[in-house]
């Protein structure tokens, strides 16, 4: 009687372990799928690529065209010439911006931006500078794709073609952009 019952122990106990692994894999089959399902409903977020043109005048003085690398980062390139005052040379700039923060109103975003990018100015055919620039701006974007900006940059020079710059120098001045 003692075996008999030994028996059935095992049996029902190998039963409920293998019950009990079914019930498990039932489990987690459901859970994958809810996910799987969760995953492809839920609604995505495209990757904002914003273009935009504009003019910044001040120092420097010229067309700035914008374009978006990432979520919060873009390339800002700028042609044109270093002031606006006469005595003017030709400059270009590419800077990387990273905005740092997004403040929100109602009708307008308030964006932060942080950079490091590089420029050329000067006369090309005989005192070609070249420098590295650190820019904040900031910025009042309205929801109809027109941004006013203001910028301050320390410019440090690295290559004076003739030794007539100084090595930090400040640049600032306010843009216009067109978001499309």
């Amino acid at each position: 009687m003692i075996r008999k019952f030994e028996r059935v122990s095992v049996y029902a106990a190998s039963h409920l372990e293998a019950r009990a692994e079914d019930g498990y894999a039932r489990r987690m089959r459901k859970i994958i799928l809810v996910l799987a399902l969760f995953a492809i409903t839920a609604p995505s977020t495209p990757a904002r690529a914003d273009a935009a043109i504009g003019l910044f005048v001040g120092e420097p003085l010229g067309l700035d065209l914008k374009f978006g690398v990432g979520r919060r980062s873009a390339l800002d390139i700028l042609a044109g010439a270093t002031s606006y005052r006469s005595g003017r040379v030709s400059y270009g700039h590419l800077t990387y911006l990273v905005t740092a923060a997004v403040g929100r109103g109602d009708s307008m975003l308030i964006p932060l931006r942080l950079g490091i990018g590089g420029a050329v100015y000067g006369n090309f055919d005989n005192d070609l500078n070249l420098a590295v620039r650190a820019p904040i701006q900031v910025g009042l974007r309205f929801r109809s794709g027109i941004e006013l900006y203001g910028e301050i940059a320390i410019k440090l020079t690295l290559i004076d073609g003739n030794n007539n710059n100084e090595f930090a120098d400040l640049d600032g001045g306010i843009g216009l952009r067109f978001y499309f």
